[in-house]
């Protein structure tokens, strides 16, 4: 399983309107250049998480970005299910079991399931302001 640049970098984005710690709007080229991420990438995963209620965005002057919530409140699982789609460590399991043939025969599912279980468990228990502690998990 690897997670992709998209959900790093929504964790990143995440992080850095958190540790700004106010009601303002944050400039999308200011969290850019403090997470050294480009423009247009930001353009790309900014309006996901808009669109799902993560983070509210005004355009204009005066404008940007700010969390609709407290930083304990966001899930790390959350953020990236939604920048990332299902997560689990096989593809053939992803948002359908019937994808694949052998899933009543496989011998090998359970294994798999539970560890999916385990992964998006881990990723649930954890929460942005844990990452804003910089410290290990």
């Amino acid at each position: 399983m690897l997670i992709s640049t998209r959900g790093r970098y929504a964790l990143r984005v995440m992080i850095d309107l958190a540790e700004q710690n106010t009601d303002k709007y944050i400039p999308m080229k200011d969290i850019a250049a403090r997470q050294e991420i480009s423009l247009k990438y930001l353009e790309k995963i900014l309006p996901v998480l808009v669109a799902n209620g993560v983070i509210e965005g005004v355009h204009g002057k005066g404008g940007g970005y700010k969390l609709t919530r407290k930083p304990e409140e966001y899930l790390v699982g959350d953020i990236l299910r939604l920048t990332e789609g299902e997560i689990g460590p096989i593809s053939c399991d992803d948002c359908n079991p019937q994808s694949c043939p052998r899933t009543e025969f496989c011998r090998t599912k359970p294994m798999w399931d539970k560890l999916k279980d385990m992964i998006n468990a881990y990723f649930d228990g954890v929460t942005i302001a844990d990452l804003m502690k910089n410290n290990e998990l």
